[in-house]
């Protein structure tokens, strides 16, 4: 029996970016775009590796925290002349030498294309798994007519001619056959082939069709706003209900509140928090649900705050990941049942542990990349009162599930 055909993802990412600065760690839909692209590949059924070229340790940060592979991009293929032909051709080496074996399929995946869907990721590897492409790329269908200057080199003429069409005769769109608009989002390629070749377009090529109102990339700001604008009608909804969560463990600092500390001349520390977040932790715990506060803090204004909303608190913990660990099997709490909230990189590891991680609005992009849902509401603002109505309902009316909060 042959071996299954190793397909990978190749997205590449560096640093450097003229139009948006940061570009590649800009947050759509609360998202990272680099995380997005990530999502969108490991959610694709015939991707077997998925991996980010780049030359930015923060972009690898939250590549390896959105579950990616990360392929260190050298200086000499990171510069603004670099192509993403050699970052490709870079990763496939980088794949060979980690996994001890070529990969059949190649994919070049980009970033810049934040509405790009693992159907879009599968279409393009199909093509060159089971029908025969040498490659494929993502299109958009289009009915436009297009038009240019006669003689672009005279300024004088002025008269335009159609492209696509001739002026003289104008069809109806029913007659006419689409042409397609290459989305730069996705391409895949037979990866000896493209090694032989060295450029993305070889043999026959096949064209994926995709949805026309999900087209945008990223070249500039305008292009970013348009996106964020976007998302929440783009992209798909996945969060939770109560019936798919027993538990809610919250971090406290930046997620309860917003991450600033007033100290008093005495040296006594403030924090400010959300009335609406101490609704919705009442409406969580009147629910039955398991609640608990983990923080790495030890500081009073915590146990204060826990007694306040009659929840249990860890805090002083060095190792979160392990103290919700043990609290999950004191209490008989499936982990995969489990939403924890939090906002910085010390929460990553109880992220991973979890069925349900969730990051707040303004969490650390890590943080975002590694969450499950995220939060439109910024920690202190209200984030733990949207949490609750996910699993309640925007009313906040308890589900029947009558229990003590901590089920002992």
């Amino acid at each position: 029996m042959s071996a299954p055909r190793t397909v990978l993802a190749v997205i590449p990412a560096r640093g450097g970016s003229k139009g948006v600065p940061g570009k590649n760690l800009a947050p759509v839909g609360g998202v990272p775009l680099v995380a997005r692209a990530v999502r969108a590949c490991l959610g694709a059924r015939r991707v077997t590796h998925v991996a980010v070229s780049t030359d930015d340790p923060d972009i690898a940060a939250v590549a390896a925290g959105a579950g990616a592979e990360v392929v260190h991009r050298p200086d000499g293929l990171a510069g603004d002349t670099a192509t993403s032909e050699a970052a490709v051709l870079h990763a496939l080496d980088a794949h060979a030498s980690r996994h001890g074996r070529p990969a059949d399929v190649v994919l070049l995946v980009q970033c810049t294309s934040p509405f790009l869907t693992s159907g879009d990721v599968d279409g393009v590897t199909a093509e060159v798994l089971d029908h025969g492409a040498d490659t494929a790329l993502t299109v958009a269908p289009s009915h436009g007519f297009l038009w240019r200057h006669g003689a672009p080199a005279d300024p004088a003429d002025r008269d335009a001619v159609g492209v696509n069409h001739d002026k003289a005769h104008r069809p109806r769109r029913q007659d006419r056959s689409p042409e397609y608009l290459e989305t730069g989002a996705a391409y895949a390629m037979d990866a000896a082939g493209f090694r032989a070749r060295g450029h993305r377009f070889f043999g026959r090529t096949a064209l994926v069709p995709t949805d026309p109102a999900r087209v945008l990339e990223i070249d500039d700001p305008h292009d970013l706003a348009r996106a964020r604008a976007l998302a929440p009608l783009l992209d798909p909804v996945d969060t939770p209900t109560r019936a798919d969560v027993d538990a809610v463990v919250l971090d406290f600092d930046g997620t309860q509140t917003d991450d600033r500390v007033l100290i008093d001349s005495d040296g006594r520390e403030l924090v400010a928090v959300h009335r609406g977040d101490g609704l919705g932790v009442a409406a969580l715990r009147r629910a039955g649900l398991h609640l608990l506060i983990l923080s790495t803090e030890k500081n009073p204004v915590v146990a204060a705050r826990a007694r306040k909303l009659h929840v249990p608190v860890l805090h002083g913990i060095d190792r979160k990941d392990a103290a919700l660990k043990h609290w999950c099997e004191e209490y008989g709490v499936d982990p995969q049942r489990v939403l924890y909230a939090g906002n910085d990189v010390n929460d990553l590891p109880c992220l991973g542990l979890v069925g349900w991680p969730v990051a707040v609005a303004d969490a650390h992009a890590a943080v975002r990349a590694a969450a499950r849902a995220v939060t439109t509401a910024r920690g202190g603002a209200g984030a733990v009162r949207e949490i609750a109505a996910w699993l309640l309902g925007p009313g906040l009316d308890p589900t029947a599930h009558p229990r003590s909060p901590q089920g002992k």
